[in-house]
């Protein structure tokens, strides 16, 4: 006889009804981590919500958008290092005759400041020596170092007045890519990849590239947790493309396997790994399944993606990349984004190194603004010439701005500027923004903001609002608590909406 079936026959009754129970208890938990395992298909789907017009389906989590959403995407331009505003959109004529002179306390109002310069015997006002011009209908001011920008200024909105908690970068940084300073929680764009979905089952939800600018190349460093998916299932975390001919770390097939073999692996490998979450329920074991078939597919979309050959030369020649197509920096990742757009990418994420300036900023500021301008500006203009900037939401700023002050020796020709969190500018376009208007003021000194002011959580609000989203009712339950992206703060900045 088989000694399993033997096993079996001599099994007390003890035996059976405590192996039984044990089955029962590992089934509730199971259903704990995962509901959903549990859960029937619903058939027909569940009626969109009441009261919510214009509302649509989504691919996420969220059965439907709570309001029509205007965008369906984010390009977001991150320009890490904190861009200098007083040097680029924030024009204070008044700072030349307050300059060389002392920043009254009355207007730091005893602020923290940093340690790079809370021990200097004076913080001396810098005016920016650079020129400001107002431009197109809405008149919006614009520096001489973003000549493109300026031609876009009635294409996207200005807000002079977002300010931040933080004084340093990866405080800052995580504060405005997740809603909290401490590292752990999901980003933004893992929010959105959570809710929404994604509108392209050969690419992830969720994209970012990096690039080093030509200003400070020794800023700070980009962490990958500013795209992880903290607590969310780690399907939603972004994934990094990379330049050169392997854009995808591990994508590639190693030498001597093909196609069919892979295939086959997966095969396998996906066999063993669905025995395992029916036995162990741990919802983790289903991600990983899906992330090795997206990353089968991706073998054959990420090259065709990445190829820039199909792209006339006036595209190129607007987004200012070689004619050979190998420049791998902010301008062929810019092109990559609209292409990214056209297939329905739901979050790309561009990081572009080099804005902390703390010395020779008129130096290093030339070359950031030259890396970055003509793209940002090409990106506006492409999408909206094929159609793709009125549900496509494009963000340029950095975590915090540049103090009014001088870092070290203020000269004619030279100045630094420390990390300034209490105001700064960000420029947003299409998806649901207004074009061509300025939001918010600061005072004289470009130090306090003085009228609409837009915290870090209405900012996010905001943006998720644009693709139909309250912020309130996106959440996640983690450790008994029910965490969203905006925190328990956030109110969407109305005035920014068309």
């Amino acid at each position: 006889m088989n000694s399993l079936s033997n096993l079996k026959l001599m099994m007390t009754r003890r035996h059976l009804i405590g192996r039984t129970a044990t089955g029962i208890g590992t089934a509730a938990l199971a259903s704990l981590l995962n509901p959903s395992l549990f859960a029937g298909d619903p058939s027909p789907p569940a009626p969109l919500p009441q009261g919510e017009r214009g509302a649509t389906r989504t691919g996420g989590v969220l059965s439907a958008t709570h309001f029509a959403p205007k965008a369906k995407r984010v390009i977001y331009l991150f320009m890490s290092g904190g861009p200098a505003h007083i040097d680029l959109f924030d024009y204070k004529p008044k700072l030349k005759e307050y300059h060389g002179q002392d920043l009254p306390a009355s207007v730091r109002m005893g602020q923290r400041i940093t340690g790079m310069t809370s021990g200097q015997k004076s913080l001396p006002i810098a005016s920016s020596i650079f020129k400001f011009a107002q431009h197109g209908k809405s008149g919006g001011w614009v520096s001489e170092l973003l000549p493109h920008t300026a031609t876009v200024v009635d294409d996207i909105a200005i807000v002079k007045s977002l300010n931040t908690e933080a004084i340093n970068h990866d405080p800052a940084t995580t504060f405005l890519q997740t809603g909290a300073q401490q590292p752990g929680r999901p980003s933004l764009g893992a929010w959105l990849s959570y809710g929404l979905g994604s509108d392209n089952t050969n690419l992830p939800a969720f994209v970012v590239m990096i690039s080093q600018g030509s200003g400070n190349k020794t800023d700070q460093p980009i962490f990958s947790r500013l795209w992880g998916s903290g607590f969310l299932p780690s399907q939603h975390q972004g994934v990094r493309f990379r330049s050169g001919d392997d854009p995808v770390l591990y994508l590639s097939n190693p030498p001597g396997i093909d196609r069919d073999a892979r295939r086959a692996m997966l095969d396998g490998v996906g066999d063993l790994n669905r025995l395992a979450a029916e036995s162990l329920g741990d919802p983790e074991i289903n991600t990983r399944i899906a992330q090795y078939e997206m990353a089968f597919r991706m073998q054959t979309s990420v090259p065709e993606l990445t190829d820039l050959s199909g792209e006339t030369k006036a595209t190129l020649d607007l987004y200012g990349i070689k004619d050979d197509g190998v420049d791998g920096g902010f301008a062929r990742n810019c092109l990559l984004a609209r292409k990214m757009a056209e297939r329905g990418v739901r979050f790309i994420q561009l990081m572009h190194r080099g804005w902390d300036q703390h010395s020779s900023l008129p130096a290093q500021i030339r070359g950031q603004c030259q890396d970055v301008d003509q793209p940002a500006a090409a990106l506006v203009k492409d999408l909206k010439a094929r159609g793709l900037l009125d549900e496509t939401l494009v963000i340029w700023g950095g975590e915090f701005g540049r103090t009014a002050y001088s870092q070290g020796a203020l000269t004619p020709t030279n100045y630094g500027r420390d990390h300034h969190g209490r105001c700064f500018t960000m420029w947003a376009a299409g998806g649901g923004i207004k074009p061509g208007v300025t939001h918010g003021e600061t005072d004289d000194y470009c130090y306090n903001v003085v009228k609409d002011s837009v915290p870090v959580h209405d900012w996010n609000a905001t943006i998720l609002r644009c693709l139909g989203i309250d912020h309130t009712k996106l959440t996640f339950r983690f450790q008994g608590r029910d965490f969203r992206l905006t925190d328990v703060e956030g109110n969407v900045v109305q005035g920014l909406l068309l």
